[in-house]
């Protein structure tokens, strides 16, 4: 028996009210090309859905019987101006007007489908399988009808996310979306739907690296990417994507981890979503600081994929050392990772920007660890911090932010108990170190340049001015020179006992 799953109709109030929200202009032109195409348009899919919800999209999506590139064009004709995007795949006719910052969607109805509802039979997810006439929004005297074959509204109102009739197998894509939504709204996946996607999580190969990392980017900008990665993984989505993640599952480690290697990484993920989220909670002293360099575009992002991929070179390196009673190591992981992440971001198209922050932050991410261990035996040098501070760059708030998201997921037995209170501790200190000796050596001029040295010690250029400037940089930080006279005095004294290293040497 067909399960009922029955709602009260939305107020008509609602949806008109959600349509005052668009500029008059594009309504106007919008309904002269449904009369000069002679067609009926649909508002539909993610645009209704979000009305419903009381949420205002960013875009319009609509849908007509046919001839969805035309009505596009006559659409930017009407307004007299416009970006047209072809958004057409196989068998489907779509296309996308920007204009003003707005998206303008147009979909011809799918498969050869003849009517309205049928078409919405079509989609992903009945959620995004609901329609309104739009002639009937802008009519007063008519009350809107919300077109919902597949009992969509009820589905929303419970938060749930149910598959259209082989909606995977007409695009496999869908299987991911449907886990962005979930990213994004908070909607779970139902039972019957999350096992249609485990039986097809391969066709996922089949879709273009686009669309794929797309989603995923708008998965890890949500505030439930740790969650939504775990439920991936769960059905193997995730392994289809990100095969080197599988190869953690199981791979136990000793020390300082409670957790396998993917679980621990994934871990990382959730704390660092906490951290972004409150990170006075972990760096009291920083987060002013952390706030602002959290709050440039894409650095949540990149922060929340090196968390999850901080670990990818694990697999590759373990090894058991009979040398060392059998232990288990994982010696370079952090540079093996660097490249695989590296590679992972060129499959996923990411900026080159994005590709090379990621990559390098998880290639230092044991350097905060390091230090620690240093500054329990020895106060913390101006030269430790200047070489960290040097290799980190614009991310050294982010070493720390995804050292933290480390720590806090491994609770090995041989895990420090103040360890995370260390590395609060440490970044407030190298900051503090940055910006009262590293930052006027290092961002003011130099107290000599390489013309100088040829001009004043008739050296001639070559590898030995890069060894000589910075170690005078490293003198400057650490105050053993302030001008420019105290510069030359210590390159005298540095090329003498170049001199004399080399005499001796003979």
């Amino acid at each position: 028996m067909k399960e009922e799953r029955n709602s009260s109709p939305p107020d008509p109030a609602l949806l008109r009210k959600q349509m005052a929200h668009y500029p008059r202009r594009l309504i106007s032109a919008l309904a002269r090309v449904a009369e000069t195409q002679g067609l009926d348009f649909y508002v539909i899919g993610g645009t209704v859905r979000d009305w419903l919800l009381g949420r205002m999209p960013g875009d319009l999506d609509i849908t007509v019987a046919h001839d969805a590139v035309a009505c596009c064009r006559a659409l930017i004709a009407e307004l007299g101006g416009g970006a047209f995007v072809p958004l057409g795949c196989a068998g489907e006719e779509a296309g996308r007007v920007v204009w003003r910052g707005l998206t303008i969607d147009f979909s011809s109805f799918r498969q050869g489908a003849q009517t309205i509802e049928a078409d919405l039979g079509l989609r992903d997810y009945t959620v995004n399988a609901m329609g309104v006439s739009f002639a009937a929004l802008l009519d007063c005297s008519v009350t809107p009808h919300l077109l919902d074959p597949l009992h969509g509204l009820h589905d929303l109102e419970e938060k749930i996310l149910r598959a259209c009739p082989h909606a995977f197998v007409a695009d496999p894509l869908r299987m991911l979306r449907g886990y962005r939504l979930c990213a994004t709204l908070g909607f779970r996946i139902e039972e019957a739907t999350r096992t249609e996607i485990e039986r097809h999580v391969n066709l996922v190969r089949t879709v273009s690296v686009e669309r794929i990392s797309h989603e995923l980017e708008l998965i890890m900008a949500s505030d439930r990417a740790h969650a939504v990665m775990g439920e991936m993984a769960q059905i193997g989505l995730l392994w289809q994507i990100i095969p080197d993640l599988a190869r953690g599952v199981g791979m136990g480690q000793p020390g300082f981890h409670h957790l396998d290697v993917f679980h621990h990484s994934l871990a990382a993920l959730g704390f660092m979503e906490e951290i972004l989220a409150a990170p006075a909670r972990f760096y009291p002293e920083c987060a002013v600081r952390i706030r602002e360099y959290i709050a440039q575009p894409g650095m949540k992002v990149r922060l929340k994929w090196a968390a999850l991929l901080h670990d990818l070179g694990k697999p590759v390196t373990m090894a058991v050392r009979e040398d060392k009673d059998g232990r288990v190591t994982f010696y370079d992981h952090d540079q093996v990772g660097k490249e695989l992440v590296l590679n992972l971001g060129r499959e996923l198209r990411w900026s080159n920007e994005s590709r090379e922050r990621v990559a390098a932050l998880i290639g230092m991410h044991m350097q905060p660890f390091h230090l620690c261990n240093v500054r329990r035996e020895q106060p913390l040098s101006r030269k430790a911090c200047l070489n960290l501070s040097k290799k980190a760059g614009d991310d050294l708030i982010g070493l720390f932010l995804l050292a933290m998201s480390d720590s806090l997921a491994g609770q090995g037995e041989k895990k420090p108990p103040t360890m995370e209170a260390e590395l609060s501790g440490l970044l407030g200190e190298v900051l503090a170190i940055y910006e009262q000796y590293i930052q006027p050596a290092i961002k003011g001029p130099r107290l000599l340049s390489g013309q100088d040295l040829i001009t004043f010690f008739s050296l001639p250029p070559g590898p030995l001015f890069a060894k000589i400037l910075d170690a005078l940089e490293v003198a400057q930080v650490e105050g053993e020179v302030a001008s420019e006279e105290d510069a030359r005095r210590w390159v005298r004294r540095y090329l003498e006992q170049e001199q004399k290293d080399g005499n001796s040497e003979t």
